[in-house]
């Protein structure tokens, strides 16, 4: 009920906003055709989510699938458009105000131009054909990222040894099993020693992978791939409690079949040319009342060598400044992802920008403190809106050195 009154008063204000638009005959037709056909593509495809939103992406058509992104889209971009020019009319209202008393209302002072009027809405169309390009392209354009980190303690048996780690998998929001073959087979071709996986597998329901199955146990590591569960993959558990365990055991299935270790708050002893590291993988640990706080560092450390060199997977990047920096133990290296860089922004050489930095503090790349370093990767996966623009998935190899 709540989103029909939303839709309901942003389509009155904006019908409002239009009809007192001051353009030329061309320009205003122009922009009133382009906004009403959004808005019909966007009732369409709000039909196609309430028909088919159960539906697996990929045994929808794809037109199906982009109206129903559409719909998504052109409500964001209402919404967006709304506060601007909103803001826009207070502004005008109050310089028209002081001219008024100023200068007795001869337009001395005014804000009244259609140049302003057409620059919000050619950045608003901007913004759109950038959003179309992310919801047809963006989300499968796969990249590799490559980092190389020196460590005086890193046993020399693990020089070059390479970590490739994906994350965010989200696998019910991909539409194109052809894509994410693609995808799969980018990240075999990075041969990594060992293929780590830092949660989120799932948006809501444990089934939402079974397309996806095959191609990630396809994947292949000498030293062997580990998972671990993110925020997502719990919020399909059934409320019943007694039904609980049956889910997860079901779930973890899923694991096993893709030949993925999973790490519950658990460690692994990995073995090269005589030496040894600990792999620690923890359960969701995110910062907010509404993410799972089960990950416990301590009882990952259980039976953990004091001496060994750990390596730690934890999918919220929160984790670290929360537990991982403060802990006794000194943890070299943490894997996490969650963020996926909000799927929009800026990511160019050493410009890097997007809204995911106004919530967290560590949302992309690598950081150290105290010779402790945490890399947060992008994601592979969508959540929300079925796009991305300048935050491509990402696939990560991460090559570590002894110094």
């Amino acid at each position: 009920m709540i989103p029909i009154i939303l839709l309901a008063v942003l389509t009155a204000y904006h019908v409002y906003m239009l009809s007192a638009i001051d353009l030329s005959q061309g320009m205003e037709y122009g922009v009133k055709s382009i906004y009403w056909l959004g808005l019909i593509l966007m009732m369409w495809g709000g039909y196609y989510r309430l028909r088919y939103g159960d539906q697996h992406p990929v045994k929808r058509s794809k037109s199906v699938n982009f109206l129903i992104s559409w719909a998504t889209l052109w409500l964001f971009l209402l919404i967006v458009v709304g506060v601007v020019v909103l803001f826009y009319a207070l502004l005008v209202g109050a310089v028209d105000l002081i001219d008024q008393i100023a200068y007795e209302g001869r337009g001395v002072v005014s804000l009244r131009s259609p140049i302003v009027i057409i620059g919000i809405y050619t950045l608003a169309l901007v913004f759109l054909v950038l959003m179309i390009y992310g919801v047809l392209w963006g989300k499968y354009k796969f990249r590799v990222a490559h980092i190389s980190i020196a460590y005086n303690a890193l046993p020399s048996g693990f020089d070059g040894f390479r970590i490739v780690q994906i994350s965010d998998i989200h696998a019910g929001t991909w539409d194109d099993v052809k894509s994410v073959e693609r995808g799969v087979n980018m990240i075999q071709d990075q041969r990594g020693d060992m293929i780590v996986f830092t949660g989120d597998l799932v948006n809501r329901d444990k089934d939402e992978i079974d397309p996806f199955l095959d191609l990630f146990a396809s994947l292949d590591a000498p030293y062997g791939k580990y998972a671990i569960l993110g925020n997502h993959d719990y919020y399909g558990q059934p409320r019943d409690r007694a039904l609980r365990s049956g889910y997860y055991a079901a779930f973890f299935e899923k694991y096993n079949a893709m030949g993925w270790d999973l790490l519950r708050n658990e460690s692994r002893t990995i073995k090269r040319q005589g030496d040894r590291i600990s792999l620690l993988g923890v359960e969701n640990w995110g910062a907010g009342r509404y993410f799972p706080k089960r990950g416990d560092l301590t009882e990952a450390l259980e039976g953990v060598n004091k001496r060994d060199f750990c390596i730690l997977l934890s999918h919220d990047p929160t984790h670290w400044d929360h537990s991982v920096l403060p802990h006794q133990r000194h943890i070299p290296l943490t894997l996490s992802g969650h963020t996926h860089g909000m799927q929009f922004g800026i990511n160019w050489k050493k410009l890097r920008w997007s809204p995911a930095q106004w919530r967290y503090k560590r949302w992309m790349g690598l950081y150290e403190e105290g010779q402790q370093y945490l890399y947060v990767n992008r994601g592979l996966g969508c959540l929300a809106l079925a796009a991305r623009i300048g935050m491509w998935p990402e696939i990560t190899v991460i090559t570590l050195r002894s110094r």
